[in-house]
């Protein structure tokens, strides 16, 4: 095959996989997540007993199947792709590689293949396929206000982690082994599920004091649960989402671009 003819056939290749705003591109991810829907229904059969004694067979060829096609697709992604290591990489280069792996290692290993189920983490392109560029925008605004949250958010966890360690601590010298907290890991356990509301109900305090002090940890909890959607509140405030595209950068892969935009926005590379 010519220079020219195989770099036309990879440009076509890369227009059709990566690309949700052209027909075929379309057509191309609705088969996809069908076949992805399709191969997670086997799956769940699969794990079904009384399904698979009567059709374990069928089922076991169906996932090869699949598993073939996506080994192809995540191959022409790789071949087609300019910066090959900046998709293998990605979020999505990841998620591509894993949904195939577990079939090939169940070969090796037994009950590998119940892995795939991490193919469900592809239907996250539906996204693209139904051009929902507004969902991009509005991702990105998340995105941001989470990244510029997170140090306020490990601020708040390392103080959760510390009022939790100190409440079990507590608690243990307040109760004792006899009523259940037999250590301070189980009683750091204990605070965790009570500050969080979960209150499982296997550990609780019988002394007053106990008593008293658990009451303070659940009330806390209540007023900790809100702090975090806050802080993340506070920091979409000043997130400005914008009208984007779903077109991908074919030098970092990133989406989420303007509509008038030339050059990517991450990486300053020139787009299709």
């Amino acid at each position: 095959m010519k220079p020219d003819s195989n770099k036309k056939l990879k440009r076509e290749i890369y227009n059709i996989i990566f690309e949700a705003e052209t027909p075929r591109g379309k057509i191309f991810d609705i088969v996809l997540i069908i076949l992805i829907l399709l191969s997670i229904g086997v799956i769940m059969l699969e794990s079904v007993s009384a399904v698979k004694e009567k059709v374990g067979t069928l089922l076991l060829v169906l996932e090869w199947i699949f598993t073939v096609i996506f080994t192809i697709e995540y191959a022409l992604r790789i071949w087609v792709v300019k910066n090959k290591q900046k998709y293998a990489y990605s979020f999505y280069g990841i998620i591509d590689l894993v949904s195939v792996l577990p079939m090939y290692l169940s070969l090796i290993l037994s009950g590998a293949s119940a892995l795939l189920i991490l193919r469900s983490v592809r239907l996250l392109r539906v996204f693209r396929v139904l051009k929902l560029a507004r969902f991009v925008g509005e991702g990105q605004v998340l995105a941001n206000a989470l990244r510029a949250s997170r140090y306020k958010i490990t601020v708040f966890l390392v103080s959760v982690l510390t009022i939790v360690v100190l409440a079990g601590t507590l608690m243990f010298m307040i109760e004792g082994e006899e009523n259940g907290f037999i250590n301070i890991p189980t009683s750091i356990y204990w605070a965790i599920v009570t500050m969080t509301t979960v209150g499982y109900g296997d550990i609780s305090p019988h002394t007053p004091l106990g008593q008293a002090v658990a009451s303070v940890i659940m009330i806390m909890g209540y007023g900790i649960i809100a702090i975090p959607t806050g802080i993340v509140s506070a920091e979409m405030a000043f997130q400005k989402s914008k009208e984007v595209t779903t077109e991908v950068c074919p030098h970092c892969l990133a989406e989420g671009h303007d509509k008038d935009a030339v050059h990517c926005k991450y990486c300053g590379g020139k787009l299709n």
